[in-house]
């Protein structure tokens, strides 16, 4: 089975690349642990975040640069109100905090917040856990695949 991942370019044209297995696998991998980490969120305490959110969150925190509204919507390649009404919800479960920029009185600067650097902490946790999780199983999978090929060559015999 070939599985093709599709990057799109200017003018919106699409291109298809054909993986190889190892790296469809790896795809298939980290696809799995998104999915397990968004439904830990899910499950537990933590605020829900739209997709939007969550990038502009991760944006935020990850990359060590200051941010504005303007980049952020920039980077993120979507409208400057998409970036505020997303900065509206992290602002209203104190993850994220609007300053306006003293250098520059018409643009706006977003910090981050201790409740914020908390829940990024909890992101990872769980996503190391699904990691950890998924190779616990990927082992003892390993580990059966000679007994089950042994038992299928005493039954074929």
């Amino acid at each position: 089975m070939s599985l093709y991942l599709e990057r799109s370019g200017k003018a919106c044209s699409k291109r298809k690349v054909k993986l190889m297995p190892q790296a469809a696998e790896k795809t298939e991998d980290l696809a799995k642990t998104l999915r397990d980490t968004i439904v830990s969120l899910v499950r537990g305490d933590a605020p829900d975040l739209s997709a939007r959110q969550l990038a502009v969150f991760l944006t935020c925190y990850l990359d060590e640069t200051g941010h504005t509204v303007r980049g952020l919507a920039a980077s993120l390649n979507v409208s400057k109100p998409a970036i505020t009404r997303a900065l509206d919800r992290l602002s209203e479960l104190d993850l994220a905090r609007r300053k306006v920029d003293p250098l520059d009185r018409r643009s706006v600067l977003v910090q981050r917040t201790p409740k914020g650097a908390a829940y990024l902490k909890e992101i990872r946790t769980i996503m190391g856990e699904t990691v950890e999780n998924a190779a616990r199983k990927a082992q003892r999978s390993a580990e059966r695949e000679p007994a089950a090929r042994r038992v299928r060559r005493v039954m074929a015999a």
